[in-house]
């Protein structure tokens, strides 16, 4: 029986409980989701109808918009760029983990303008957060606008950027791969950090596809990595060379988690390919607009009538894809 385990990431942290608890949504708490019992998904370690009736029955204060500087900009190529922003401290150590992503926008633009973006490096003996920013529509354009000097608004701190997460914490002393390709070469970083800290191997897999400039080169050449460079996905499939090698990677040398950072088509390919010998993390590519769970945008629908907010739950991923309708 596959018996899906899902998580709230903000469960048991300074920001649950949230407004979905509010509207009998909650995806923890059984009685703060319409039920008359007490059958919480998964214990946090906290009662979130506790700490909703303490609150005086209303959500915690969700997060703040910090009015931060752009200590350093620098255009990679014609449509990539890099930004290293001056943030509070609190901010930069809340960030500092994998997964974690940033609302960002300019100073005067309305809050729909938010762009969420994933953290690509914290360095946290300068408060300093670096990202990578694919410059694609409206939202993004007006940052590119942006020079070194200029006030930018950044709200945070958000940790849903990647699914898997317990499987990336419970890697240690082990061997890991790691697939990454186009824009997903950003997020990476604070995944290779974790796992190195938790003294695995890894082997990082890198299609640049569709650029020519490696945008965390800067922080990668840090590490002692077994660095390989080839096609991941090609006309739609992984490439036959790709799927040889992670499966000579698991069969002979027997490592144990395969982290994908790239688009949903390498995710879902990888998962079909690689679910059943192999434990899997990947990007979280949901489409977000507030973060919080409230405006629907992130929201997936599933067999049996099951709608899962992806800016909030944790799942493995092949939960994410298995189920999932299109229409």
């Amino acid at each position: 029986m596959n018996y899906e385990v899902r998580n709230c990431i903000d469960a048991g942290t300074e920001y649950c409980p949230c407004h979905l608890a509010a509207a009998n949504e909650c995806i923890i708490c059984s009685q703060l989701s319409g039920k008359s019992f007490c059958d919480c998904i998964n214990w946090k370690g906290t009662c979130i109808l506790q700490e909703y009736k303490s609150n005086g029955n209303t959500p915690k204060a969700q997060r703040k918009s910090y009015n931060s500087q752009i200590e350093e900009k620098q255009l990679l190529e014609k449509n990539i760029l890099k930004l290293k922003i001056k943030v509070p401290r609190k901010l930069a150590q809340d960030l500092a983990c994998p997964g974690s992503y940033i609302f960002i926008r300019k100073t005067n633009t309305m809050q729909f303008y938010d762009t969420p973006i994933s953290i690509m490096h914290v360095d946290l003996d300068n408060n300093i957060i670096s990202v990578a920013i694919e410059i694609r529509g409206i939202k993004t354009k007006t940052i590119l606008d942006l020079n070194k000097g200029d006030k930018i608004l950044v709200r945070g701190p958000f940790w849903n950027g990647i699914f898997g997460l317990k499987n990336i914490y419970q890697c240690r002393n082990s061997k890991a791969v790691i697939a990454a390709r186009g824009i997903g070469l950003a997020p990476m970083v604070p995944v290779i950090e974790k796992l190195i800290a938790n003294n695995n191997e890894i082997v990082l897999i890198i299609d640049k596809t569709p650029f020519s400039e490696i945008m965390s080169e800067e922080y990668i050449k840090e590490f002692n990595l077994d660095i390989q460079y080839m096609k991941i996905i090609e006309k739609g499939d992984l490439t036959e060379v790709f799927k040889s090698y992670v499966n000579s990677l698991i069969k002979e040398r027997s490592f144990s988690l395969l982290h994908c950072s790239g688009a949903d088509i390498l995710s879902y390919k990888a998962t079909k390919e690689f679910q059943d010998k192999i434990k899997l993390s990947c990007c979280n590519n949901a489409k977000m607009c507030c973060g919080e769970g409230v405006c629907g945008s992130c929201s997936s629908r599933y067999k049996g009538h099951v709608v899962k907010r992806l800016c909030k739950i944790q799942c493995e991923p092949n939960n994410l894809f298995e189920g999932r309708r299109l229409i």
